[in-house]
């Protein structure tokens, strides 16, 4: 007898998409950082996205397992560093470091994209820009682009929402409710 597993990756997609969104509403300048995103980032953008890395593991989809644990791990340490960042080493250039290498490990995590939906590849490549941009923000100093930045994660956080809801409405009902961009298998 199979067992059947549910598909841990729009509760992953989810909690990256959601909190992705509400901390580029503060990048691009709507909101000031708070509480509200910190919790966000350490629960659903942090905790929520390590349980369906766990849950990739189980599958055998190792992309899965390293994606959610590391964007997972990515939240909380964000976190971490906005919260203690009077201490020493927390620079704006050497925190342009941290999202350069993010968005370095993201853009090669775009390349497993290939052979999957064109909704998730979209989600791997404007979240590359994203970190990029922030980067570019913090080595510069520059207002501008970090504003610009904060819109262009509005969109990268809400294309994640759409292909998590996507996954689960399709899976519900069995058919293309929202479509995704599947990729025909040969």
């Amino acid at each position: 007898m199979e067992e059947k597993l549910a598909n841990p990756a729009p509760l992953g997609l989810m909690g990256f998409g959601m909190t992705t969104v509400l901390l580029n509403i503060h990048n691009a300048g709507f909101f000031p950082i708070g509480s509200m995103i910190l919790a966000m980032g350490l629960c659903y953008g942090g905790l929520a996205q390590i349980i369906a890395g766990i849950m990739e593991y189980k599958k055998g989809n190792t992309f899965g397992v390293t994606a959610f644990t590391s964007y997972g791990l990515f939240w909380w340490s964000l976190v971490f560093i906005i919260v203690f960042k009077n201490l020493p080493g927390t620079s704006e250039a050497f925190m342009a470091w941290y999202l350069f290498m993010w968005g370095l490990f993201t853009f090669f995590m775009w390349f497993g994209t290939f052979g999957k939906n064109r909704g998730i590849q979209f989600v791997f490549l404007s979240l590359t820009v994203l970190f990029w941009l922030l980067a570019i923000r913090d080595w510069t100093g520059s207002h501008e682009i970090g504003v610009i930045a904060g819109y262009e994660g509005i969109i990268c956080g809400l294309s994640a929402v759409y292909v998590a809801m996507a996954e689960v409405l399709n899976e519900v009902h069995g058919r293309t409710v929202l479509p995704i961009g599947e990729i025909k298998k040969a």
